[in-house]
C-alpha cells in the first residue's frame, strides 16, 4: 500500500509546485522591464546614447544609465548641495576644463580632492602643461630628459619649476597673520584670486565661492613646497579649522549629493563629513577598485548606510570604469 501511495502523493506535490511556480513566474515576468537593445540608427547624440544605455538597463550600460539619471536629479534639485570628489590623475587626464566649467556654472558646490590634482591644475595655471608619452620612451629615458610619468602622461620638471616659483611668490604676499591662521581651503581661495588662467579649477572656485578641501594636501608637491617655505618663515595651515568649516556647511543643508571619482581619502572625507546630517541623499561613484580587499575605493555605496554616511533611502549607483571616459559622458548626458 505505501509503495502505491507515495508515488501518487509525490506526483501531486510535484504538479502543485510546478503550477505555483508557473503562476508566480508569469506574474514576475509581467512586472519586469525587458532589456532593450542598442539601435545605432537611433543613437546619434549623447542624449540618445544615454537613453540607449538606460533602455538596456542591465550590467554596465544599466549602471551608467541610472548614474546619469541620478546626476541629472542632483543637478536639478535646488535644495541639494553637490560635492565633487576626485582622486587619481583627473586633471592630467583631461578633465580640468570640464570641472572648472561645472564650478563656473554653479553646478558644483564644493570640491574634495587630492593634493595632486590641485598641483596639476596650478602647473597649467602657471604656464606648464601635460603631454603624451611617446610609446617608444622608457622611464630611464624620461628621467634623463627631466620628465615625470603618470601612466601615458608626462610633465616636464621645468613646468614644476614654474609652479614652485608661482607658489613661493604667492606665499610672499601673505601677511604674517595669514601664514599662521589660514585653513587649507582658505589658503586655496586666497591663491585662486591671484591666478590669471580662467580655465583653472582653483581660480574658478575662488571666484564663485566654491571651497576646495584637500585633506591630503601635504601629500603632494604643493605640500612639499609649503614645508620648504616653512623652514625659513613661520607657516602653519589649520586642518582642524578646515573640518570645522566643512562641518558648518554640511549641517545647514536640506540635502546632500556627491559625484565621487575614485576612492581613498577624498571619497571617505566626502562621505564622512555628511555623518553630521545622517549621510548623503544621492551619490554616484566611478571607480576601478574592487570590493574584495575591503578598501573604501571598491566598497559599494550601500555599505555607507551602516556607517550613516548614506541615508537609508538614498539614491545611488556605482559605475565601474575609467573616470576620464565615464565622467565626461555622465556630465554631458545629465546636462543634455
Amino acid at each position: 500500500m505505501p509503495s502505491r501511495v507515495r508515488p501518487r502523493l509525490a506526483s501531486t506535490f510535484y504538479n502543485r509546485t510546478i503550477y505555483h511556480q508557473s503562476q508566480t513566474g508569469s506574474l514576475l515576468v509581467a512586472l519586469l522591464d525587458k532589456v532593450n537593445h542598442i539601435n545605432p540608427e537611433k543613437t546619434k547624440s549623447i542624449s540618445e546614447f544615454v537613453d540607449a544605455m538606460s533602455g538596456v538597463g542591465v550590467l554596465g550600460a544599466g549602471r551608467f544609465g541610472r548614474a546619469t539619471s541620478i546626476t541629472k536629479r542632483l543637478f536639478e534639485d535646488p535644495e541639494c548641495f553637490t560635492f565633487l570628489s576626485m582622486s587619481g590623475p583627473m586633471v592630467p587626464g583631461g578633465l580640468r576644463t570640464l570641472v572648472s566649467h561645472l564650478v563656473e556654472k554653479g553646478i558644483i558646490d564644493t570640491i574634495i580632492t587630492s593634493g595632486a590634482n590641485i598641483v596639476h591644475d596650478l602647473v597649467e595655471a602657471y604656464g606648464g602643461g601635460h603631454y603624451r608619452v611617446p610609446p617608444s620612451k622608457d622611464d630611464h629615458e624620461l628621467r634623463e630628459a627631466g620628465m615625470g610619468r603618470i601612466a601615458d602622461i608626462f610633465v616636464h620638471e621645468k613646468d614644476f619649476e614654474l609652479f614652485e616659483k608661482g607658489i613661493y611668490a604667492f606665499l610672499d604676499t601673505l601677511s604674517a597673520e595669514k601664514l599662521t591662521t589660514l585653513a587649507p581651503s582658505e589658503f586655496l581661495t586666497e591663491l585662486g584670486h591671484t591666478i590669471d588662467d580662467a580655465t583653472s579649477i582653483v581660480k574658478q572656485a575662488s571666484e564663485h565661492g566654491v571651497p576646495i578641501f584637500s585633506p591630503g594636501l601635504m601629500d603632494s608637491m604643493l605640500g612639499f613646497h609649503l614645508y620648504t617655505y616653512s623652514t625659513t618663515k613661520n607657516l602653519v595651515l589649520d586642518f582642524v579649522k578646515d573640518l570645522r568649516i566643512l562641518g558648518n556647511i554640511v549641517t545647514k543643508q536640506k540635502k546632500t549629493g556627491a559625484i565621487m571619482l575614485g576612492g581613498g581619502l577624498t571619497k571617505h572625507f566626502t562621505m564622512g563629513s555628511t555623518i553630521l546630517r545622517g549621510g548623503l541623499d544621492m551619490a554616484v561613484q566611478i571607480t576601478l577598485d574592487r570590493p574584495e580587499g575591503g578598501s573604501l575605493g571598491g566598497a559599494p555605496l550601500v555599505e555607507g548606510v551602516s556607517w550613516q554616511k548614506m541615508q537609508s533611502e538614498a539614491n545611488f549607483e556605482t559605475v565601474i570604469g575609467d573616470a576620464t571616459i565615464i565622467f565626461p559622458l555622465l556630465i554631458i548626458g545629465a546636462l543634455s
